[in-house]
């Protein structure tokens, strides 16, 4: 994620590939058009399968993100924020109930091209329903049955969010902040079994 890829920077990318494994990008990019596609363009070069961007860049950054892809990356956009209700909606002018931001967002991303969406679980339904699969459904928020909550407002176990739809989950704070995050994996895993 963000922190990571800031403290570490590609370095951390291309040691993560060399073993063999698939790297999911989450920058969130959001700004000009013209930067996000040169990012995303750095990202497909990099190697890594999947990068997120903000969907709420509009529709013309997420075209040029979505040209500047190679390799075959999947380009993910984020809809709403897993931390954010809709008062912290309303705080930014936006006058919707989160589902039918996200489902907005989703919508235009398709329209542009995008890969997937990022949501939260509590989304997978309702995108399933009224765009099909047509993209792919990654969930943040995902909590085990062992952890504490955090700043997530609108989370799932990862079974719940796997049994909802979900094509991929994300997974952090459970366990980069578990003292043994290799324990934490296994307990995860467990619970999945």
């Amino acid at each position: 994620g963000l922190q990571l890829y800031t403290a570490e920077g590609p370095e951390i990318v291309r040691a993560v590939l060399s073993t063999g494994a698939k790297v999911w990008l989450d920058l969130k990019l959001y700004d000009i058009p013209n930067t996000v596609a040169r990012a995303v363009e750095s990202a497909s070069h990099l190697g890594v399968h999947m990068l997120t961007i903000h969907l709420s860049g509009g529709s013309e950054m997420v075209r040029a993100a979505t040209a500047a892809r190679a390799n075959n990356m999947l380009l993910l956009g984020v809809t709403v924020l897993t931390s954010s209700t809709e008062q912290t909606l309303r705080e930014i002018g936006i006058d919707s109930k989160v589902d039918d931001q996200v489902l907005r967002l989703a919508k235009l991303g398709v329209e542009a091209g995008i890969d997937g969406v990022v949501a939260s679980p509590h989304e997978i339904k309702k995108l399933r329903a009224e765009i099909g699969d047509k993209i792919k459904i990654a969930v943040q928020g995902i909590r085990p049955s062992w952890a504490e909550p955090g700043d997530q407002k609108r989370f799932m176990t990862p079974r719940e969010a796997l049994g909802a739809g979900a094509d991929y989950i994300g997974i952090g704070r459970p366990i980069t902040a578990h003292p043994q995050p290799s324990e934490a994996v296994a307990k995860i895993l467990q619970e999945l079994s």
